[in-house]
């Protein structure tokens, strides 16, 4: 384990509330023998120094999403395909309850975490112009700035609506913020990744996926061109080019050597394929408790539970469920062709292993099995877990888990703080992002032949060996090594009907779990549509205004002047 030594060291804390940024000097060398106290100026960052602790700093704030619950609850409770377990049965995130409201804390977690980051952002590009680094250097640093403050803000849009827009540093208080358009917001976010996507580096050094690329721009842009084109009654600011936008920026990254879609859909998952040749950026975690900050505590959220069952007990493999999310019935039921398509029984956990011999299982035996039908007439070993699809609630405590967050790497079984990669970034979406661009267009020829690129990859390929389920529970044949793909294969006449609904469940199977679901649903102006059809838990209450966030009542409160109620919060809130 690396030790520290803290000694002549200076950290910097840089804390921005909605445009008001301090800068607080801190050390760690015996304070009663310090004669006099370093004090940090905006001149520090015309430096090397101080622009790549700002870049560190930044970096820092990224991993907000997963250091608790915040993207697990702000992305995919209340949506179609997911719903809160035993653990947040009662969250206003799934429910839409009067407790999602101005004072509901973890709002104002991400307001101040992002605006933080954007204080660091707008110090170092107001500092750029006068730093004594070189012309190139300049333009490198201030385009990775523009993709972290393109990163936070679209995040923020898309979470709140109109917000606050601070473009330069903001060195004394200020108290008298009002809301931008989105329209605006978008303006900014666009231009920022324009300039990233042109000057930042081509890739980063080595194999390290965690660090800004042109590529990285490139596909965070394509994304945000096809959230704002995809407005139709909402205004964003929407162009009629923003589809070819969208599909230029894509298909830069596709057409890249350096990203390739990986062949079996479940090496994405395998926690030591971390950094693999499909991730475009993703946010980076350390077995190192030093450095790991709170971690990746995705892994406490997905897992259902177990160690009461015989067999069992709680180890670092299985890991420490909360029991936060479990699927809903049309994932379950109606989301994927579960014979043909790879991706359904790939994405879950279907079987738990004994752990603890009892008499009548020995260590490796199967101790839990999950199935959505019903046990066949004969004694078992095993728990059998069957799911209630008369009654999805009935599944809160033991279901399926999502594979992707599972985290054996811990050191202990209790250990929250997780150490896997926060993918934010793979070639997967970038496909879908030029699929559903150039369909949008209406070319569905197109939109068919790269969305078919995704499908030939979730089909059971030739020779390859498929789940039991594949004959056990879906009608296959044991021995059968054949390609499925002409089964799951596109034509444009698939698409030519009803094709946002078609490629909102085509992301929904790729990208099942991955914290893109809630906004996808918002950008189509889908999701009061989607919930009340399929979620039970959030139907009775979701109403068209939580299609935003409330505004942190703790910002309002800070404002001055204030003004009213609809200039200030989003409606509904009020």
């Amino acid at each position: 384990m690396k030790t520290m030594k803290y000694r002549k060291s200076i950290g910097i804390i840089l804390t921005m509330v909605c445009g008001f940024t301090s800068l607080i000097n801190t050390s760690c060398d015996d304070f009663l023998a310090e004669k006099e106290v370093p004090r940090i100026t905006s001149d520090f960052y015309k430096t090397e120094q101080g622009i790549l602790a700002a870049i560190d700093a930044t970096y820092a704030y990224m991993r907000f999403g997963v250091g608790g619950e915040f993207s697990n609850v702000f992305t995919e409770l209340g949506t179609d395909l997911i719903t809160g377990a035993e653990g947040a049965l009662s969250y206003p995130y799934n429910l839409y309850s009067a407790t999602l409201s101005p004072t509901e804390s973890k709002l104002y977690s991400l307001w101040e975490n992002h605006y933080k980051a954007i204080g660091v952002t707008n110090l170092v590009l107001d500092a750029l112009p006068e730093a004594s680094i070189s012309e190139t250097e300049k333009e490198s640093y201030g385009a990775e700035m523009n993709f972290f403050r393109a990163y936070f803000y679209f995040d923020l849009v898309q979470q709140f609506g109109k917000i606050p827009l601070a473009t330069e540093a903001i060195q004394e208080p200020q108290t008298d913020f009002k809301r931008s358009s989105v329209a605006d917001v978008y303006k900014l976010i666009v231009s920022d990744l324009r300039y990233a996507a042109e000057h930042l580096r081509e890739s980063a050094t080595g194999t390290d996926q965690s660090k800004a690329t042109k590529y990285a721009a490139a596909h965070l842009l394509s994304k945000v061109y096809l959230t704002r084109g995809s407005a139709v009654t909402d205004q964003r600011g929407q162009l009629s080019t923003d589809m070819d936008s969208a599909y230029y920026y894509a298909k830069r990254v596709i057409d890249s050597p350096k990203y390739t879609l990986l062949d079996n859909y479940s090496d994405l998952w395998d926690i030591n394929n971390m950094g693999n040749r499909e991730v475009i950026f993703s946010i980076q975690f350390t077995l190192d408790p030093i450095y790991n900050g709170d971690g990746n505590k995705s892994h406490l959220y997905w897992g259902s539970w177990y160690e009461d069952q015989p067999g069992m007990m709680r180890d670092i493999a299985n890991g420490r469920p909360y029991r936060f999310h479990r699927a809903t019935n049309k994932t379950m039921f109606e989301l994927f062709d579960r014979k043909n398509d790879s991706r359904f029984y790939k994405s879950f956990k279907w079987t738990y292993y004994c752990n603890k011999a009892t008499s009548s299982l020995a260590i490796g035996d199967t101790a839990i099995y999950y199935s959505l039908n019903a046990p066949k007439n004969r004694t078992y070993k095993y728990k059998y877990f069957q799911w209630n699809k008369a009654d999805p609630s009935k599944n809160n405590r033991y279901y399926p888990i999502l594979l992707k967050y599972e985290d054996p790497l811990r050191e202990t079984a209790n250990e929250q703080k997780g150490v896997r990669e926060w993918v934010r970034m793979r070639l997967g979406e970038t496909y879908l992002i030029a699929a559903e661009a150039a369909g949008r267009k209406g070319d569905y020829n197109l939109a068919a032949d790269l969305i078919n690129v995704i499908r030939e990859r979730a089909s059971w390929k030739s020779g390859e060996k498929k789940v039991p389920q594949y004959w056990l529970e879906e009608g296959g044949e044991m021995e059968n090594t054949e390609s499925t793909y002409e089964n799951i294969k596109v034509t444009a006449d698939d698409l030519r009907v009803n094709f946002v609904d078609f490629m909102l469940d085509e992301r929904g199977r790729e990208l099942l779990g991955e914290y893109t679901r809630w906004e996808d649903l918002v950008r189509c102006e889908k999701l009061v549509e989607y919930v009340k059809k399929w979620n039970p838990d959030a139907m009775k209450n979701i109403q068209e205004y939580h299609k935003l966030r409330p505004i942190p009542q703790k910002h309002i409160d800070r404002l001055n002047p204030r003004g009213s109620d609809e200039e200030e919060q989003n409606p509904g809130y009020f």
